[in-house]
């Protein structure tokens, strides 16, 4: 029974592969009657390959070419999407803990800022309490030097009666 495959291929501009040499000489190397159109696709469609297989028949070497040549370029790309996606993770928990540093430090600063108010009210206080003792003494002084003029001038009065 002949083999008999399709292979839809989309072929993109950019440096060749060293797959392309092997594709070349397996196409080369073979015969055919059919008359084959190429068109040009559009740059979304970068080294699509797909390999369609009637039943019954055996892959060639451009199939199997091209399918190593498409699970190659898979598996890169799932490698650069994981390596890529594994940088940005690693670049965001880089980024929360210098977040996370910076708001420690403030939150340091903050408690930093808010003992020296602490210690600067309770100095003020005691100030504001030796102030309020030193005028109670005061006071107290001429308390008891008023105490002594009026008992002095009651004993006056008292001797003079």
């Amino acid at each position: 029974m002949p083999s008999e495959e399709v292979v839809v291929a989309r072929s993109v501009s950019g440096p060749t592969l060293a797959s392309s040499v092997l594709i070349r000489s397996a196409l080369a190397s073979s015969s055919s009657t059919i008359a084959s159109t190429t068109t040009s696709q559009s740059a979304r469609s970068l080294g699509s390959v797909v390999t369609r297989r009637r039943e019954g028949s055996a892959p060639s070497i451009l199939a199997q070419a091209a399918t190593t040549f498409s699970s190659a370029r898979q598996a890169e790309a799932s490698d650069r999407a994981s390596s890529g996606w594994k940088q940005i993770q690693d670049d965001w928990n880089a980024h929360v803990a210098r977040v996370r540093q910076r708001i420690d430090q403030k939150k340091a600063e903050l408690d930093r800022n808010e003992a020296e108010l602490d210690a600067e009210y309770a100095e003020s206080d005691a100030a504001d309490a030796i102030d309020f003792a030193a005028a109670a003494v005061e006071e107290a002084e001429y308390a008891v030097l008023d105490a002594t003029l009026a008992r002095a001038d009651a004993d006056a009065l008292a001797a003079t009666a």
